[in-house]
């Protein structure tokens, strides 16, 4: 039986940003997080941080001032351990792809950007550093803002259709699998963001400027970033004490092999895994690490009502992003965007962002999961999910039947499930009308619009540039 696990994957970029609870102080150790204050200088002084704005349990994201360009980013800090390094280089190239294959595609606009990247050396280790465009709330914000009642249907579409161009984009052109598309992953671009930003963290920038202008200068204090140089001058002095004149020619020949690998070493050590990222030196001395609050910007305290007419969103998040010429059968999407041929383990692509879609866009039309899969007594939430997922879908492809690691845990010969017996059939329309009370024309059009990409079947299931034709999309 596949191991129950509701999270997407091991690396994941803002995972828990729209947490009331900030990560936990215990984790800023050793290959854990880097310890950052307000004022902290990054990439030789480029980036000054103004204010947290959220956290993942494998980074933190700030507020960042981008000096060179005199406009605001959004810093992300990865934790300093080899696994989440190693998932960090993999986004980069991810992210690279979506920046520069086609930028006058519709699709690429509604792919948050990455700006720049470099390495970033503290106290806990060496941290992938990337900054991004400022976006504002998720999706999530903007489902509150509605009391989880749905968003009105005007909105959903503008909203689709923009997520559905952005999915093209990744999929057709850049060949990119998101694997992780949820409300929280899809952000709201905010237009006068810029100028909100400057009159909102004038009062900050001014104290952290003043501040600096109190403080030692720069070439007086000692940099954090490994200086290659210093460390092989120093090389010499782990063998002071040594008797060096009274050797023989073969212990001298030794020690010198020996002191040349310790200078190679260090140098191995700063250079290693580079690849074509720049080292970060931040010339303030390592502070104590504390939990500063997020302070997440809402689209809903800076926009107008009248500004949800004009939405326009950004798909973000590509931590758990893949290549899609890749097989693979590992668990991916959050669960209640999980696609049926991952709970089963069979191969997946790109098909199964679209699945995830579909259900997004319920969401966001009823304000509640399309499944929400729950463990019973005598079942587990995978049992569940495809039971709901049965229920509503009805017949069952071979595929699950027999296609997956899992399947024969779920499934008989015949197709039927072997944990749950008794299911309640429906269909989606009459779940939009009688549940939602969605008026009977608009649930029937909802309907025929989620339902190919509800395809259970991953081969038959719609694509997004399919989907984009859909009259549903028509006034959006």
């Amino acid at each position: 039986m596949p191991k129950e696990d509701d999270s997407a994957s091991d690396y994941s970029d803002l995972e828990s940003i729209h947490s009331d609870v900030e990560e936990d102080l215990e984790d800023y150790k050793k290959g854990g997080y880097h310890p950052v204050n307000i004022g902290d200088r990054f990439d030789n002084g480029r980036y000054i941080v103004l204010r947290k704005l959220g956290w993942g349990h494998f980074s933190t994201v700030w507020l960042a001032l981008d000096t060179l360009n005199d406009s605001h980013v959004a810093l992300k800090i990865v934790k300093a351990a080899n696994r989440y390094t190693d998932s960090a280089l993999e986004e980069i190239k991810l992210l690279e792809c979506v920046k520069k294959t086609n930028a006058e595609s519709k699709g690429w606009q509604h792919v948050a950007q990455l700006l720049n990247h470099f390495w970033h050396q503290g106290p806990n280790g060496k941290h992938a550093c990337m900054t991004f465009e400022v976006l504002g709330e998720s999706l999530l914000t903007l489902m509150k803002r509605y009391n989880y009642k749905g968003i009105p249907q005007n909105i959903v579409k503008r909203i689709a259709k923009q997520v559905l161009e952005g999915l093209d984009y990744l999929h057709r052109e850049c060949g990119i699998v998101h694997t992780d598309l949820k409300p929280e992953n899809v952000l709201v671009w905010i237009p006068n963001i810029e100028a909100y930003l400057k009159t909102d963290t004038a009062d900050i920038l001014k104290e952290i400027k003043e501040r600096e202008h109190q403080l030692p200068s720069p070439n007086s204090m000692t940099p954090t970033t490994p200086n290659i140089e210093r460390r092989r001058s120093s090389t010499a002095s782990w063998h002071e004490g040594m008797d060096v004149e009274s050797m023989s020619k073969s212990k001298k020949k030794r020690l010198k092999k020996k002191m040349k690998k310790k200078t190679l070493d260090d140098v191995e050590e700063v250079e290693d895994k580079l690849g074509n990222l720049k080292i970060s030196t931040n010339w303030s001395t390592p502070k104590e690490a504390k939990v500063i609050p997020s302070s997440i910007l809402d689209i809903t305290s800076i926009g107008s009502e009248e500004d949800l007419d004009t939405i326009v969103i950004k798909i973000a998040d590509l931590g758990n992003a893949c290549w899609m010429d890749g097989e693979y059968t590992h668990v991916i999407q959050t669960r209640q965007y999980r696609s049926p041929e991952v709970i089963v383990g069979a191969k997946w692509t790109n098909e199964a962002d679209m699945w995830s879609v579909a259900c997004m866009i319920f969401e966001l039309l009823t304000g509640e999961f399309l499944f929400d899969p729950r463990a019973g007594s005598k079942y587990n939430k995978d049992d569940d999910h495809l039971a709901q997922i049965l229920e509503l879908m009805r017949t069952v492809p071979k595929l699950l039947i027999s296609g997956g690691e899992y399947s024969r845990d779920f499934f008989d010969r015949s197709g039927k499930l072997k944990h749950i017996k008794k299911l309640r059939y429906r269909r989606l329309r009459d779940v939009l009308h009688d549940t939602f009370l969605v008026p009977p024309e608009d649930a029937d059009a909802a309907s025929h619009f989620l339902l190919p990409m509800l395809e259970m079947d991953m081969t038959k299931r719609a694509s997004a540039s399919h989907m984009l034709k859909s009259t549903w999309l028509k006034d959006a």
